[in-house]
């Protein structure tokens, strides 16, 4: 059974830092890529970061490109998102992803972890 498990969101200012963690389990860790996406109300779920696993090739929304960083940990099947500079517009509910197949879509999915920014 896969289990994808968010923790780290949390209330804070505008302009701190926040690092959001995913937990995996049951997946070949190692040969997934995984991502985050985030879900503001009202709106539809958005892509916000990626990591592959050749290189750790990563890739970036245009709104957080030089604020976050994915990264991620294969001995611990841990990805984070480092949050840096975070705006009222960053909040949202933060899911981490992995795909069932190598180069598919992402269609495993954890319970979101809410990150609130307030101005």
């Amino acid at each position: 059974q896969v289990q994808l498990v968010e923790s780290g969101g949390g209330l804070v200012q505008a302009g701190a830092s926040l690092t959001l963690s995913c937990v995996a389990s049951g997946i070949t860790f190692r040969n997934s890529p995984m991502a985050w996406f985030r879900q503001a109300p009202g709106n539809e779920r958005e892509f916000v970061a990626s990591i592959m696993t050749y290189q750790g090739l990563t890739e970036y929304t245009d709104s957080v490109k030089g604020r976050f960083t994915i990264s991620r940990d294969m001995t611990k099947n841990t990805v984070w998102l480092r949050m840096n500079w975070l705006k009222p517009e960053d909040t949202a509910n933060y899911y981490c992803a992995a795909p069932k197949l190598v180069g598919g879509k992402y269609e495993y999915w954890g319970q979101g972890t809410q990150v609130t920014v307030s101005s």
